[in-house]
């Protein structure tokens, strides 16, 4: 499922709502999860998981190319737990 199409699910199924506000609904919480993660909280949505950044350290790497290796700089990336619900729900329990 992709963002608009979510945005879409919503609207069919609150009609008193425009899709305009849902838009900017769906747009507000994916905003405040990243402003989150950029400040190095922890983001939970019971039921469904939780978002949080894991740091990689700095290491020396290789250009699959050339073969040559480069110095990769330490990063923080993404990382999503799945909650107890979804995982079940996934297993068909």
């Amino acid at each position: 499922m992709i963002r608009s199409e979510l945005v879409q699910k919503i609207a069919d199924e609150n009609p008193h709502l425009y899709q305009r506000d849902v838009e900017r609904i769906v747009n507000t919480i994916f905003d405040e999860i990243i402003e989150s993660l950029s400040r190095g909280d922890r983001v939970e949505l019971r039921g469904f998981g939780a978002f949080s950044v894991k740091r990689r350290n700095a290491r020396v790497g290789r250009n699959p190319r050339t073969g040559e290796r480069v110095q990769v700089e330490e990063k923080h990336v993404p990382f999503f737990k799945t909650g107890k619900l979804l995982r079940d729900r996934l297993n068909g329990k």
